[in-house]
């Protein structure tokens, strides 16, 4: 099609299924055109409110005008070295400023890379370097990535893992403690300790992965007890804990990182998605003496930490603090939850609401049931609400739960537009 002919969702959406393969699906046939903070506009105009900031990475809003000035800055100077080649000031100026911020016990270093999953790929060579051991545990319903390995930690079959096996050797998982669904505490330990008696011994075990809020798995939250007492087993077997944070970081829960609430400190933590709005940068940051243990050559990439990349996470890292994102998102977090619990009173639909600071979803269940979870209703309401204008995304396990990842910087006013589109939508459907 010609420049010159009038593009529609309708033609857009011919031309991806001519030559866009059916693997990599989209939620909606309607294309973007611009976007702005919690706003987004589609190619023939019609305005849409933002409910899943581009899956978490938006958290500082689309087109924040700091980030973008920071972009145009360095596109006017470097591209594109490779940091292995020749360096910039860029890629170092935003690991001194994670060393400085993540919760790591001790001295701290940074790598930069591209997407989440290679930070996930790359924290497990580190801990496998770093131990001398083979062994990675990680939790059902956990999501790590699409690449081998970490598909391999990923704790979902469909639509992930299907079809691409046999996966990375040495991986195993345990549940997520998730009480909703009656899975405890105590039933994940156990799952753990029998985990060393029957399929690898702990002294093989080179790191634990877990997300301290899950992400594509439902927006369970691990509890801080939980987690002092992961760290505990892992301080006793040596093993090194990894915190990933691509979904659950920057500002999201209202922490810079989701496991600050706990006061535990990782090894390694992997963080991705809002660390630099929009543009393809992830990290691995960790302690010195394990980030050191790789010999020279053993990690990097060709695009990764790219300096436009880094010059936004900068930016994001700068106005986190200047704007307060932080706080922020703890009272997006009580807006969403008090108006949810409203919506909530008239629709038996609605099972558990859960957050952590601006970290929110709810469960839609049959009749309150916990033990019938929803997938059909979830579907309904995200395809309902987006004919309201409203970009709505669902996740869990059982693909009942509706998670909500407006950027933190939006207006309470547009919020509370779009949570008015979600109680409506649930009645209509």
């Amino acid at each position: 099609m010609t420049g010159n002919q009038k593009q529609t969702n309708k033609t857009l959406w011919e031309r991806r299924l001519k030559n866009v393969p059916r693997g990599v699906t989209t939620a909606y046939p309607v294309f973007a055109e611009k976007a702005t903070n919690a706003e987004i506009w589609d190619i023939e105009g019609k305005r849409f409110i933002d409910f899943g900031g581009g899956i978490g990475v938006q958290n500082t809003g689309h087109c924040h005008p700091k980030v973008v000035a920071a972009i145009h800055k360095q596109v006017d100077k470097v591209l594109h070295t490779a940091f292995q080649i020749m360096p910039y000031e860029p890629y170092i100026d935003l690991c001194e400023k994670l060393n400085a911020k993540a919760p790591i016990d001790g001295e701290a270093k940074t790598i930069l890379f591209s997407s989440g999953a290679e930070a996930l790929e790359n924290a497990v060579k580190i801990a496998r370097a770093a131990t001398g051991r083979p062994g990675i545990i990680s939790f059902l319903g956990g999501f790590h990535g699409r690449t081998m390995m970490a598909l391999a930690l990923t704790g979902k079959v469909i639509p992930y893992k299907k079809g691409f096996g046999p996966f990375s050797s040495d991986v195993y998982h345990i549940p997520f403690p998730m009480e909703y669904h009656g899975v405890t505490e105590e039933d994940s330990l156990k799952a753990l300790n029998n985990l060393f008696k029957a399929d690898i011994d702990p002294t093989r075990v080179a790191a634990i992965a877990i997300e301290p809020v899950q992400g594509e798995g439902g927006f369970y939250i691990a509890s801080p007890s939980f987690l002092k007492k992961l760290r505990a087993i892992c301080d006793e077997h040596g093993i090194l804990l990894i915190a990933d944070e691509v979904q659950s970081g920057f500002a999201r829960t209202g922490k810079l990182f989701a496991i600050e609430h706990s006061g535990v400190k990782p090894d390694l933590i992997t963080t991705a998605k809002s660390l630099a709005a929009g543009m393809p940068l992830s990290a691995v940051i960790g302690k010195t003496s394990i980030m050191d243990a790789v010999e020279p050559g053993g990690l990097g990439g060709t695009y990764a930490g790219n300096p436009v990349a880094c010059a936004a996470g900068i930016a994001v890292m700068d106005l986190i603090e200047e704007e307060g994102i932080l706080q922020k998102s703890v009272n997006l977090g009580k807006l969403l939850i008090q108006e949810l619990n409203e919506i909530k009173k008239t629709n038996s639909h609605i099972g558990e609401i859960r957050g952590l600071g601006g970290m929110v979803a709810f469960e839609l269940v049959e009749n309150g049931d916990p033990h019938k979870p929803s997938a059909d209703m979830a579907k309904k309401l995200t395809t309902k609400a987006l004919e309201h204008g409203l970009v709505l995304l669902s996740c869990g396990v059982y693909g009942n739960v509706i998670r909500i990842l407006v950027p933190i910087t939006a207006e309470e006013s547009i919020v509370k537009e779009g949570l008015n589109i979600i109680a409506k939508s649930l009645k209509e459907i």
